[in-house]
């Protein structure tokens, strides 16, 4: 890699976060987030490969970096995390249904789904989305490329256009951290 290699990575991701139409949506990701956390409502979070790490270091931070000061973050779950589970759906009802069937045990109505997929097409983001709707749980994905079926499907879509798969994960973990740090500032 060279210096050149480096800057043109970091315009493309500085070209990413001025889409204005993204941006706009992550003040309402963020009081979808507070409301959850007011009602004791539950959060839970899937994807796939950097995605599915992303779950887990969003969880993370709503359950830690979020609640510094108000003495306990949000409900959350990465449904990425138990690889038991994971690997038990898997084999036994198939990968495309490894968090519809979490979410069919674990999630209730006015609960929050939120899905992070570069391409918003696979089949277990796809599904787990639907399995919300029909719990009327509130659904927001953060996606690149296209968007794919996720975009339509959420309640909220916080669509970033870039073709390009590590900037796509990067600007879940920023809009993450830019919903982390105002709840971190909200009184309960």
């Amino acid at each position: 890699m060279n210096i050149q290699q480096a800057k043109n990575y970091a315009s493309d991701l500085q070209v990413a976060l001025e889409c204005e139409e993204a941006i706009s949506l992550v003040p309402e990701f963020a009081r979808i987030l507070f409301s959850a956390w007011k009602l004791g409502n539950v959060v839970f979070i899937c994807g796939n490969g950097g995605s599915a790490a992303n779950a887990s270091h969003m969880a993370n931070d709503f359950i830690y970096g979020a609640g510094i000061k108000n003495g306990g973050g949000l409900k959350v779950e990465a449904l990425t995390a138990n690889t038991a589970i994971l690997t038990c759906l898997a084999n036994d009802v198939g990968y495309d249904s490894v968090f519809s069937e979490q979410i069919k045990v674990k999630a209730s109505k006015g609960d929050v789904l939120v899905v992070l997929s570069g391409s918003g097409n696979s089949s277990n983001v796809v599904k787990a989305l639907e399995e919300a709707k029909k719990l009327q749980m509130h659904t927001v994905a953060i996606l690149g490329f296209t968007g794919g079926k996720c975009k339509d499907l959420a309640d909220v879509s916080i669509h970033f256009d870039v073709n390009d798969m590590q900037i796509a994960e990067d600007l879940q973990l920023i809009v993450g951290h830019m919903c982390m740090q105002w709840l971190c500032e909200q009184k309960l």
